[in-house]
């Protein structure tokens, strides 16, 4: 288990890596104009110029999550900075469980998937954010 001070330095180097201008990049595109409506809608984005992007962003919150998961990050410390995480998971939950099943991806996004099925109010916070892009008409798919 980590000291707290480890626990921060890693948390503040992922942190310095969303700062990198590439990823940077790929975080905004994939949080204001990728609004994927069908699993056909998020698939063609992924096979298309956009792919990078949208490997970057999932993968990196799924590296992040994956240290927490292990214990190399405290789960507190993180979650008070982890909030576009969870837009990122608003965004494709939808699509997860197909993507798993048909397109043989077992293992896709499933460390953000368990963080935040144990972080507190974490199913309030993922409705909330659907509910206020729904009245900004930014609408995400709904979950099943």
């Amino acid at each position: 288990m980590p000291t707290p001070f480890e626990s921060a330095q890693l948390n503040l180097q992922l942190f310095d890596l969303r700062r990198e201008p590439t990823l940077r990049e790929a975080r905004s595109w994939f949080l204001l104009d990728f609004h994927p409506q069908t699993l056909a809608e998020f698939i063609a984005a992924a096979m298309g110029e956009r792919n990078a992007s949208i490997r970057m962003v999932l993968g990196y919150w799924d590296m992040a999550a994956s240290f927490v998961n292990h214990g190399a990050i405290h789960e507190g410390l993180f979650l008070e900075s982890a909030g576009e995480m969870f837009l990122v998971w608003a965004k494709v939950e939808a699509f997860v469980p197909r993507i798993r099943e048909d397109l043989l991806m077992p293992r896709f996004l499933v460390n953000v998937e368990k963080l935040i099925g144990r972080a507190p109010g974490a199913a309030e916070r993922v409705k909330a954010i659907r509910d206020r892009w729904a009245r900004t008409g930014q609408a995400g798919p709904t979950p099943r």
